[in-house]
């Protein structure tokens, strides 16, 4: 991390979080309707909610430990904030707990993700929805989220729009689970974008990462790609811009790159995230999509551990980065955040497993590991061990 940007996070108090010994009361919203306003950043304001259902999963690792100092720090990640994933039809029931302690100063951070033929390039997260059921995304996926939304209007959201589905378009066109998915990413984006442009919600569509848009030949077309579905719903105001390194490892001004020396380097000038952010968002704003950014940085703390660019299943070694924040020190940056609640697996690392990808048995992935989304306590005490700040 360079000095300038430590010293930002240091004086906004990113570099550590409060403790809370016992469990949040119910909190109350606003008195009155939030309306966000996606032309500013809203992280100036509002403060990421530590939504309950990683609480919990936090709390019941804490339960499982016996080093005294260990138990201390880890209760102290319970209240980092983080986005909670809607990832299934029946995990939307988790938004009504999560409300219920949203106090008026934090705004609530949900992933939407559950496209027809989710994750076309991989395997581990596979969804539930065949690519044909764009129909049964609308109706029972995405129109429930609406709903919840709209019935708390004194509350503010903070949505990033289906990981790794657009971008995949871009690089992986060869592949026919990719070519069958097209159709219903791009009809299925633009619904969810035009559906959930409510004025109490604010989006960012997900862009992979500088490891992945950020070559030179993905930048323009990657641009194009997002720009598109934006506009064919109707160019939604509540769209902010993009979230870039969900669930990803890059650093975020790392110079030179953690991969610079790479025999292929020369071919992309993204060698960080802030490099992305600047030049995707440059390609973004001239084919008409907004250029601000969130950026992830729940797990990319430790540098120099995946043997490529492209391995992203719970690379060992890993650890807690920099605390959610809006104060980035870049202004196409609105905020620092923690995307993938760290503790949840990528995938598994069981080759007998129907959702096993190869990614997940690399020699950089952490083993064992369960299936994606489920808790790996080990790998929580490692991110713990390892983080940057340290808890």
């Amino acid at each position: 991390m360079k000095a300038d940007i430590a010293a930002v996070l240091l004086a906004t108090g990113a570099l550590a979080a409060p403790s809370e010994k016992n469990p949040r009361a119910p909190a109350a919203a606003c008195s009155s309707a939030v309306t966000l306003d996606a032309s500013t950043n809203v992280w100036s304001k509002y403060k990421l909610h530590p939504n309950s259902f990683y609480r919990e999963e936090v709390n019941k690792a804490v339960e499982g430990m016996t080093d005294a100092s260990l138990k201390a720090s880890a209760a102290k990640v319970a209240d980092v904030g983080s986005f909670l994933w809607l990832d299934t039809i029946a995990n939307i029931a988790k938004f009504d707990a999560a409300i219920a302690d949203l106090p008026c100063e934090n705004i609530l951070g949900l992933v939407v993700y559950d496209l027809p033929g989710r994750d076309c390039a991989a395997k581990a997260s596979n969804g539930e929805l065949a690519y044909s059921e764009i129909s049964k995304y609308k109706t029972e996926y995405i129109d429930p989220i609406v709903a919840k939304l709209k019935a708390n209007p004194n509350s503010a959201f903070a949505l990033i729009i289906e990981p790794d589905s657009l971008p995949n378009l871009v690089t992986n066109a060869d592949l026919q689970t990719c070519k069958d998915s097209k159709s219903a990413y791009e009809e299925g984006v633009a619904y969810a974008l035009k559906s959930l442009n409510l004025p109490n919600v604010v989006m960012y569509v997900d862009a992979g990462h500088g490891g992945w848009l950020g070559w030179d030949a993905n930048l323009k077309p990657g641009a194009e790609e997002l720009a598109k579905v934006y506009k064919n719903a109707g160019s939604p105001k509540q769209v902010r811009g993009f979230a870039t390194n969900i669930a990803g490892w890059n650093a975020w001004d790392l110079s030179p790159g953690e991969f610079s020396s790479a025999s292929d380097a020369k071919y992309n000038s993204c060698q960080n995230e802030r490099t992305y952010v600047e030049k995707f968002g440059a390609a973004l704003k001239t084919a008409g999509f907004p250029n601000h950014a969130i950026v992830d940085t729940g797990r990319n703390a430790v540098t120099g551990l995946r043997e490529e660019w492209g391995n992203w299943c719970n690379v060992d070694g890993a650890g807690f980065g920099v605390r959610p924040t809006g104060s980035t020190g870049f202004e196409l940056a609105d905020a620092f955040v923690w995307g993938k609640p760290g503790g949840e697996s990528d995938g598994t690392s069981d080759t007998g497993a129907t959702r096993y990808d190869s990614f997940c048995g690399k020699p950089d992935a952490f083993k064992p590991s369960p299936e994606a989304g489920e808790w790996n306590q080990a790998y929580f005490e490692m991110l713990l061990k390892n983080a940057k700040p340290a808890f």
